[in-house]
């Protein structure tokens, strides 16, 4: 049995990134969940462009993560800066479409 919309209602959509030096893609992803998100955990990984600077205006919060070679250490790192029910994992390339952003949500 499917549970019902408002079953999740008061449910936080936490929006995960990792990302490095996505200066041209970062701000098409994050405005495609800007309006969903209660919260965009953005862990930059050593960007040398303005990647940075773009998540600190887009996202809730921005980390810096030294890259060890290891996109599992990214990753936890940045599931433990989540304060939210739901993940949503997203790449800096990637965006959400408005329909699939509202049935999402």
């Amino acid at each position: 049995m499917r549970p019902s919309a408002s079953a999740f209602s008061h449910r936080r959509l936490s929006v995960a990134m990792i990302v490095r030096d996505a200066a041209d893609t970062l701000p098409s992803a994050l405005s495609s969940v800007r309006d969903i998100a209660d919260e965009i955990v953005v862990v930059d990984t050593g960007s040398t462009d303005r990647t940075r600077e773009i998540a600190l205006r887009g996202a809730s919060r921005v980390f810096d993560f030294a890259w060890q070679d290891d996109f599992s250490a990214a990753r936890n790192f940045c599931q433990q800066q989540l304060t939210g029910d739901f993940i949503l994992w997203l790449d800096a390339g990637e965006r959400l479409e408005a329909q699939s952003a509202q049935a999402l949500r």
